[in-house]
C-alpha cells in the first residue's frame, strides 16, 4: 500500500472487489504480518498517489470522458494496487481482450501498463460503494469500493511483500468465517460483501452496480439499552442494516 500525503487528514483511496464467475467469487489478499488490517478479510487497495492523477495516463486510459480528474485517479489507484498486490494488470487490448499477464513490472505502473498494449477501461469498473473513517483514529481513509471483472487469462499472484496470500472465495463463505470468528473483518468490507453476495453471479452484480450512487458512510458508536455497543451507519447507505457489533 503506497503512503501519500494527507489532505485534512484523510486519505483518498481505492479498494476493488474482483470478482469472477461459476461460481460468484471475490478475490481477498492476507497482508504482511506489519501492515494495516494485517490479520482481517481485506480487499486489494490503497491510498491514490499523485502519479494516479497525472494526465500522462490520458492516451492510456478508456471509458473516462465522463469522469473528473478526481473519480480518474480513484480507478487508477485501485488498478495499480491490485497490480502490485496481486499481479492482476487490469487493462484491455483494442479488441476488448484482457492483455496478458506481465512477466514483470517496469519501473513505473505508467510504463507497466504501456507496455502491455493496453488501456485501463475506466468504465468497466463500477463504484459500489463509499467510506468514510470517523473521527478519533490517527489515520483517516475516504475509501471507494469498486467493483471490477478478473481477466480470465491472468493468476492472481500475492507479492510477497505487501501480500503474503490470495484467496478467491465466495462472498457469503468469508461473511460466515468473519460471523464465527474465524477471521477479522472491518465493518465497510463486510457490509460490501453482504452488498456482494445478494447477486448470483457477476453479471447480476454489475446490473446492481449500475443502480448504485454510493452514500458516503461515516460509522458511529452508540450502547444499546442491554448495554451491548454497536457501529452504527445510516439506512440511506442501504446495505441493509444499521447496526454492527462494535
Amino acid at each position: 500500500m503506497t503512503s501519500d500525503p494527507t489532505t485534512g487528514g484523510v486519505r483518498l483511496s481505492a479498494t476493488i472487489l474482483i470478482v469472477r464467475d461459476d461460481p460468484l467469487e471475490v478475490l481477498t489478499v492476507r497482508r504482511h504480518a506489519h501492515a494495516t488490517f494485517a490479520s482481517a478479510i481485506v480487499f486489494p487497495g490503497g491510498v491514490v498517489d499523485e502519479a494516479d492523477r497525472s494526465e500522462e495516463w490520458l492516451p492510456l486510459v478508456s471509458g473516462a470522458d465522463d469522469l473528473g480528474p478526481n473519480e480518474r485517479a480513484i480507478r487508477i489507484a485501485g488498478i495499480r494496487e491490485t497490480y502490485e498486490e496481486t499481479s492482476l494488470l487490469l487493462a484491455h487490448l483494442p479488441d476488448g481482450g484482457h492483455v496478458a499477464q506481465p512477466a514483470a513490472p517496469h519501473p513505473t505502473f505508467r510504463e507497466t501498463v504501456r507496455a502491455s498494449g493496453g488501456t485501463l477501461a475506466l468504465d468497466d469498473i463500477r463504484p459500489f460503494g463509499h467510506w468514510i473513517t470517523p473521527e478519533g483514529p490517527p489515520k483517516r481513509f475516504d475509501t471507494r469500493f469498486l467493483l471490477a471483472r478478473a481477466p480470465r487469462n491472468q493468476t492472481a499472484v500475492a507479492d510477497g511483500v505487501e501480500t503474503v496470500d490470495i484467496e478467491w472465495a465466495r462472498p457469503s463463505a468469508l461473511i460466515e468465517r468473519a460471523q464465527a470468528g474465524e477471521r477479522a473483518i472491518m465493518l465497510p468490507t463486510y457490509a460490501n460483501l453482504l452488498r456482494l453476495a445478494e447477486s448470483e453471479d457477476a453479471d447480476e452484480a454489475f446490473r446492481k452496480a449500475a443502480g448504485i450512487t454510493p452514500y458516503p458512510v461515516i460509522a458511529w458508536q452508540e450502547t444499546l439499552p442491554d448495554g451491548t455497543r454497536v457501529h452504527v451507519i445510516p439506512a440511506e447507505a442501504a446495505y441493509g442494516f444499521t447496526e454492527f457489533p462494535a
